[in-house]
């Protein structure tokens, strides 16, 4: 549901951008107007594969398979790399233009497309723009489509050939009955976060990017910062709480060489690796700052919070992945 979710969202930018690049396609090489229109195909059929093969433990042609489903892994990850570049080459363009004289910006676009008057390669009508806005809005659900369709392909890539043991499944019943219902005030909580995150979001980018006003900017950064402190302090809170859970769990650790699992660790310390290195040079970068008034402040303490959830959540995965089954 999730996938399919996102994989809207995308078709919908694809659609964008293929407006957008034919507004002004003398100008541009055919390859970009070909590519979203590739992606576009690419997304439908990937979408509808997970939707039907997800649940899958394949017994044939298994190098194929794992081959297939290698390459369709490294495909997500090069798309999401190319939404990331995009989104990064768009925020730069857009702050480029705020700061340079326009004389000056319309010289540089015309050196980087074809030989072509000025008037032609610009975006100057109205449904122009539209496409434009609406695609560079639409890049993050793009990018979390990508990291979505990763990571269940690469579920499917580890159960290539697994048996599973039907006898050996059981239902746990925690003793506790506070917590036999508390997985549904989990997802409205979680639900309602997402939907606050996201309005918190827009109203961020909206206040710093339209505003010129500093106090309203200063207001949109303290709002944002404050949002987030919260939320990563509850996700900490949490993960600690699941981990004293384990205490009280009977199971014991799974000690045993397993590659699967370490894999899995070692690619859930790598991701984390560079939200470490961000919160790291955040911290470095407010401490040698001045001054120090209460955006610096919160903006330590984010970074601060950042990296003890993301070790928090580390510790309590990595102890999930050791227990032994029920």
């Amino acid at each position: 549901g999730g996938l399919i979710l996102f994989a809207i969202f995308s078709l919908v930018m694809d659609v964008f951008k293929i407006g957008y690049y034919s507004s002004f396609y003398s100008c541009l090489s055919a390859i970009k107007i070909i590519y979203p229109i590739v992606q576009a195909i690419f997304v439908i059929v990937q979408t509808y594969f997970l939707w039907v093969s997800a649940k899958d433990c394949i017994h044939v042609h298994l190098n194929v398979t794992r081959c297939g489903l290698m390459l369709t892994l490294t495909t997500n990850l090069a798309v999401w790399m190319s939404a990331v570049t995009d989104e990064s080459v768009h925020k730069a363009h857009s702050k480029l233009k705020k700061n340079m004289t326009e004389e000056i910006f319309r010289w540089l676009l015309k050196v980087g497309m074809r030989s072509s008057s000025v008037e032609e390669c610009n975006c100057n009508s109205q449904i122009c723009q539209i496409f434009k806005n609406g695609y560079f809005w639409l890049y993050p659900f793009n990018i979390e489509y990508s990291l979505f369709a990763s990571a269940m392909v690469y579920v499917m890539w580890k159960n290539v050939g697994r048996f599973i043991d039907h006898h050996s499944h059981h239902i746990q019943r925690l003793k506790f009955r506070l917590f036999r219902r508390t997985f549904f005030v989990g997802i409205m909580l979680g639900l309602i976060i997402l939907v606050s995150g996201l309005g918190v979001l827009i109203l961020y980018e909206v206040q710093v990017n339209s505003s010129t006003e500093s106090r309203k900017k200063s207001q949109a950064l303290t709002m944002y910062y404050i949002f987030n402190i919260v939320c990563l302090s509850l996700m900490s809170l949490v993960c600690i709480g699941g981990s004293v859970i384990y205490r009280f769990d009977k199971r014991d650790m799974d000690r045993h060489k397993n590659p699967t699992r370490t894999l899995d660790v070692a690619l859930l310390m790598g991701a984390a690796l560079g939200q470490y290195a961000i919160s790291y040079y955040s911290i470095v970068a407010i401490v040698a700052s001045t001054p120090r008034d209460t955006i610096s402040a919160l903006n330590l303490t984010y970074a601060l919070l950042m990296i003890a959830q993301h070790t928090f959540q580390n510790v309590f995965i990595i102890e999930g992945l050791h227990r032994q089954p029920p």
